[in-house]
């Protein structure tokens, strides 16, 4: 790559030229995918999960002794103001561990085989997630005939066609399942107990007898974090005394669900300031040979009157438009890239025309910033010196 005096003009400027279009696309491309990943990530945080996160704690219960001495677990930790609210399920608030088949209910196709998840819950599940309802009612202890009710999310009322005209003719109404009648009690906002890049499945909440082996636990605000689980390690161990004490943060196992997609941003911004570095690199000896090359010129062009900006824009111009050969050539195949992997969610954001716009005009302010050092230098030089030799 370094000049010779055989290899002058368009021979030696051309493959540098070259090099910079194609460093330039790789560095552009990977800006643009790097914008598109973050906001896929944050237009997944930011929707609405249908519950409260904070200060949830889950615990996996593997012995029966606390599911046997539930209430009496609740009642000692309520009493020492440690938590406010405590529930048994079948699975965790982020997941869904269980589906079901054969559910029938009025107005449903004879063919139509649905699956639902089914989650069993006791009565204060939904008090303790603070999960939002938008018709109907809770569990209630109050009325033991909700042993055989259903609350249900919003996906699985409009999937069985209850909510017309409105959410509120879906309760009262009959659900038939594995031969038992179930009545409608409430309906709930979706919460997001899965994939948060994915549509919210059918779900049915039940009343379930001895529920499950989870047990999630809101703890009071009021109290330092560590020194309630101490507290509540120390009620379960009284009940349960060999079995082991793990527990989960919620809001941490939600923020899990993302870590795929942020590792994917990490990689792609470090690969895009990498490509860029090198660009730059490239782009400042291209300047540097073709300062050089340009000399005499410039000399000449500066004898005749051709001021400090006239001669900057001389220099930088070129390289402008190799940084929007750059951009044209990115534009499509970063497109195409990013709707392809964008196509792997269902719940996914847009590839708004701005972000080719400031990918672009990025690139172009570290190009200028580039080449503006070679192009002064060049410019700010005596004429004297280099004329001299003509």
């Amino acid at each position: 790559m370094k000049g010779t005096g055989a290899r002058i003009g368009l021979a030696a400027v051309l493959p540098r030229k070259v090099l910079v279009v194609l460093q330039f696309t790789v560095s552009i491309t990977l800006i643009i995918g790097t914008i598109v990943v973050y906001r896929q990530i944050l237009h997944a945080k930011s929707r609405p999960i249908g519950y409260n996160r904070e200060n949830l704690v889950t615990i996996h219960v593997n012995t029966p002794d606390i599911h046997n001495h539930f209430e009496a677990v609740q009642h000692d930790l309520l009493k020492t103001g440690t938590i406010t609210a405590m529930a048994e399920s079948m699975g965790p608030p982020t997941e869904v561990r269980s589906a079901n088949v054969g559910f029938d209910w009025k107005g449903k196709d004879p063919d139509l085989e649905a699956e639902f998840a089914t989650i069993g819950i006791s009565h204060d599940f939904g008090k303790t997630l603070d999960w939002k309802f938008v018709a109907g009612r809770d569990f209630s202890r109050s009325f033991p005939t909700d042993s055989n009710g259903f609350v249900l999310n919003e996906t699985a009322v409009k999937f069985m066609g209850l909510n017309r005209p409105n959410v509120e003719t879906a309760i009262g109404e009959t659900v038939k399942w594995e031969g038992k009648s179930f009545r409608i009690l409430g309906v709930v906002k979706d919460m997001i107990m899965e994939s948060p890049y994915e549509p919210v499945r059918q779900t049915i909440f039940f009343i379930r007898p001895r529920a499950g082996d989870f047990v999630t636990i809101r703890i009071n605000p009021a109290r330092e974090t560590q020194q309630a689980l101490k507290n509540i390690e120390a009620v379960f161990k009284q009940y349960s005394p060999d079995a082991p004490f793990n527990y989960d943060f919620v809001d941490q196992e939600y923020d899990f669900k993302f870590e795929s997609e942020e590792r994917i941003s990490s990689l792609a911004s470090a690969f895009a300031s990498l490509a860029i570095l090198i660009s730059c690199l490239g782009l400042f000896g291209l300047a540097s040979f073709m300062a050089e090359q340009r000399t005499k010129e410039i000399g000449v062009r500066k004898v005749l009157g051709a001021s400090i900006l006239n001669l900057w824009s001389l220099l930088s111009l070129e390289f402008v438009s190799l940084v929007l050969i750059s951009c044209v050539l990115s534009a499509p195949i970063a497109w195409y890239t990013m709707t392809n992997w964008l196509n792997n969610y269902k719940y996914h954001t847009a590839i708004s025309w701005w972000i080719f716009v400031v990918a672009g005009v990025s690139v172009l302010g570290i190009t200028l910033l580039t080449v503006s050092y070679q192009a002064i230098k060049a410019a700010m030089l005596n004429p004297v010196k280099s004329l001299k030799s003509e």
